[in-house]
C-alpha cells in the first residue's frame, strides 16, 4: 500500500515548501530533502556521523527517542536547540504526516 505524506519544510532564507514523501521506500528525512535539491548535504551517508542534515522539529509530532550515535553528534554540532534532530536518523512513516522542520544554519 502506497502512502505519501505532506512535509511542511522552512528552508535558510525563511520559505515555507510543502513536499510530498512516500513513505514506502524506507527513505529518511534527510534523503527527502536532498530529492528536492535542499542544500542538506548528508556527508556522512546517513550514519549520523555528521550534522550536515540537522533540523529543527517545529510541530509535537511523536519522533522516536534520539540514538547515543545522534546525541553524541549533536553535541558537537553548532546551531543546537532542544528541538534539533538529524534529519537522516528520522524515517518517514504514516504517522508523520504534516510534519514541520526547519532547517538549521549552515555549519
Amino acid at each position: 500500500m502506497i502512502q505519501d505524506i505532506i512535509l511542511y519544510v522552512t528552508d535558510r532564507e525563511g520559505n515555507s515548501h510543502e513536499l510530498l514523501a512516500p513513505t514506502d521506500m524506507q527513505l529518511n528525512l534527510m534523503e527527502v530533502c536532498k530529492s528536492y535539491e535542499f542544500p542538506v548535504e548528508g556527508t556522512c551517508g546517513g550514519m549520523a556521523l555528521c550534522a550536515s542534515c540537522q533540523v529543527y522539529t517545529e510541530s509535537d509530532h511523536q519522533l522516536p527517542e534520539r540514538s547515543e550515535a545522534e546525541e553524541a553528534m549533536l553535541s558537537e554540532a553548532f546551531h543546537v536547540k532542544e528541538n534539533s534532530r538529524l534529519g537522516c536518523q528520522i524515517n518517514l512513516t504514516p504517522e508523520l504526516d504534516g510534519l514541520q522542520i526547519t532547517l538549521a544554519p549552515e555549519e
